[in-house]
């Protein structure tokens, strides 16, 4: 069953981290899973402190009055978002996020045709800091701002295959492409697809294009003049 049933007095560092405004969009990743060294293979390299931000993670008692003490949780928070990207394809993980998903947890498409489907966390890169988490939409295929309050979380926290490995494992929950589809019109006629498109801006003549010109036209007549100018030849006395 899912792991988001947890107990209400849990003060461990994921509860309170889970907890924070705007990370609603993480699940909890089960203590079975992170204390299972495998899952965290790769990670090492990528987390300065590694040990100690895992440590945290599997701290069950966990003093939240520590930003006050000088305690830094970033590299916790990054080590839980990279764990989190991998869990969440996994069929629990999966599960866990199709609670939410059902729930509408993560908001809907703004598409007018695609009307309130419900849309899925997804990261543009698996690379932490590199890009913000988006949200797709399986009806229109396209990745959208979420909302504003859930805007600063990094896209690496979910990656960039999240979405596809959950509708392959629940296909049931696919929906079709919007049947309907915007027609720019003017005056009841639609409108050529040259009409929709950027103008082409013109060309810019050059500064000294008027120089220029004089120069070849008096040069091109001064030709012409000598050219038809009879030629003198000295006199023979």
């Amino acid at each position: 069953m899912s792991s988001t049933n947890h107990s209400v007095r849990d003060s461990s560092w994921i509860s309170w981290f889970l907890g924070l405004h705007g990370n609603e969009f993480l699940c909890r990743v089960p203590p079975d899973y992170l204390e299972d060294k495998f899952n965290f293979t790769g990670l090492e390299s990528l987390v300065v402190n590694f040990s100690h931000a895992l440590d945290l993670l599997l701290d069950p008692e966990y003093d939240n009055q520590g930003w006050d003490n000088g305690v830094d949780t970033t590299d916790a928070e990054q080590l839980y978002g990279l764990i989190h990207a991998r869990y969440i394809l996994t069929p629990r993980g999966v599960e866990d996020m199709c609670l939410k998903y059902e729930r509408g947890d993560f908001g809907s498409c703004p598409r007018v045709y695609c009307k309130g489907q419900k849309t899925l966390p997804v990261g543009l890169s698996d690379q932490f800091s590199q890009k913000h988490v988006k949200v797709y939409c399986p009806r229109c295929h396209d990745v959208f701002h979420p909302r504003t309050r859930f805007a600063l979380l990094d896209g690496a926290m979910f990656g960039t295959s999240f979405p596809h490995m959950f509708f392959m494992q629940l296909p049931n929950l696919r929906p079709q492409p919007p049947q309907e589809k915007y027609v720019a019109r003017l005056y009841g006629f639609q409108l050529h697809q040259k009409a929709l498109m950027p103008s082409e801006s013109p060309e810019r003549e050059p500064r000294n294009s008027g120089s220029s010109l004089s120069k070849s036209t008096f040069g091109n007549l001064s030709s012409s003049m000598a050219s038809c100018a009879p030629s003198l030849h000295p006199i023979k006395f």
